[in-house]
């Protein structure tokens, strides 16, 4: 790699910015693709872009072939984050099985008397409002909200900021005439069909979940799926 791209490439890094290298394995070629921007010598096409797109979602790197040269991409992906709405049990069970699957986790509930060191070790803690939570965590492409209060007060205010975000998967606990009632009122604050399609309510993967550990756990596949195969989950 010459020294310019190394350069940009680390800044990139530094910048939790989604990058992907992309080497002509047989000449040597190189081109460095940051958030969708093209650097280098190498010249790309459509399939080899659908490649990094795959390459950045699964955090690991392939070969691809186009115009009769193999390439090889290598991805740098910022690191994901969970972002959990509401210090109850379920996030209790949750927040250890995302760290395990290497999420940085970030517990926000405005009730300190929830959030405790005690009770969520090794997370993140915020006690803002969750709508200035969520506006300063800024979630992106490798972030999943997840709202669990049952509170319209904190969990509406958390998916209003979550649907302008890129967040790449957005959950809501409830039953499906709570979430009924959840659009009902985010259609009136402007958001319509397509933004709902984006939210996973009710949460997780139907396995007849009724604990708060396996509801975590339904929750934990259906944010796994969707980092990995969005296409497959229909959202």
């Amino acid at each position: 790699m010459n020294s310019a791209l190394l350069d940009t490439l680390l800044e990139a890094k530094t910048a939790k910015r989604p990058t992907a290298l992309v080497t002509d394995l047989e000449g040597g070629a190189q081109a460095l693709v940051i958030d969708g921007a093209e650097h280098g010598e190498l010249a790309l096409d459509d399939q080899v872009r659908g490649g990094i797109e795959r390459a950045l979602r699964r955090d690991k790197g392939e070969t691809v072939e186009s115009a009769g040269k193999r390439l090889f991409i290598q991805p740098f992906a910022p690191p994901k984050r969970m972002i959990l709405v509401g210090a109850v049990h379920i996030a209790q069970s949750l927040a250890p099985m995302a760290k395990l699957t290497g999420y940085d986790v970030v517990i926000v509930d405005p009730r300190q008397a929830f959030t405790s060191r005690e009770r969520f070790p090794g997370a993140a803690l915020n006690h803002d409002w969750p709508d200035d939570a969520l506006t300063a965590l800024a979630p992106d492409r490798r972030t999943a909200v997840v709202t669990l209060t049952h509170d319209p007060k904190l969990d509406d205010p958390a998916l209003s900021v979550a649907l302008r975000s890129d967040a790449f998967y957005i959950g809501a606990l409830g039953s499906t005439r709570t979430h009924g009632r959840r659009l009902e009122r985010l259609r009136e604050a402007g958001f319509g069909d397509n933004d709902f399609a984006r939210i996973h309510g009710p949460i997780g993967l139907d396995i007849g979940a009724v604990s708060p550990a396996e509801i975590a756990i339904s929750i934990m596949g259906e944010v796994t799926r969707t980092l990995h195969a969005p296409a497959e989950d229909g959202k």
